[in-house]
């Protein structure tokens, strides 16, 4: 009897341990008054292709006369992100898999002051045609602790904040 009574102490003892360590101490994973922007797509660039001359099809085999050949390497895209006038993020993001033949992959995560902010995003997929890149401006406001993701809908051509 005196064995489970000690068994019995011994297990609410470690129970009541886990509820208070479990509460405390108080752990946050942000600042206060600080939010969190995520950016996180995948979107393919462009290929670079040009078109053969005469005097190239004629030099191969009537079954290989493709008048428009591609490289099999995408370009990179280009991200750019702004919040209230200042640059957050400027990179190439370079295509994916062992040839370069995936799409090119963005994860970043920023942490911003709550509030309201102006987020300016320019997407650019192809590096010969800078007029082509896809732009977007939002107001939002974040609240402090609040998460806000950016995702790039390739069917829509368009980025979509949630």
């Amino acid at each position: 009897m005196r064995h489970l009574a000690i068994g019995g102490l011994v297990s609410l003892a470690l129970t009541l341990a886990t509820a208070v360590l479990s509460a405390w101490p108080s752990w946050q994973s942000l600042p206060e008054d600080s939010a969190l922007i995520r950016v996180s797509f995948s979107v393919s660039g462009a290929r670079n292709c040009r078109d053969r001359t005469a005097e190239e099809l004629a030099a191969l085999p009537r079954n290989m006369r493709r008048k428009r050949v591609c490289e099999r390497r995408r370009s990179p895209v280009r991200l750019s992100i702004g919040i209230d006038g200042a640059t957050l993020f400027d990179a190439a993001i370079p295509p994916g898999g062992l040839s370069g033949t995936g799409p090119s992959r963005v994860y970043r995560r920023f942490e911003v002051p709550a509030g309201d902010h102006r987020i300016t995003l320019r997407l650019q997929t192809d590096p010969a045609a800078p007029d082509k890149a896809v732009t977007a401006v939002h107001e939002v406001t974040l609240d402090p602790g609040q998460n806000m993701a950016i995702d790039f809908d390739t069917t829509t051509g368009s980025f979509v904040l949630y």
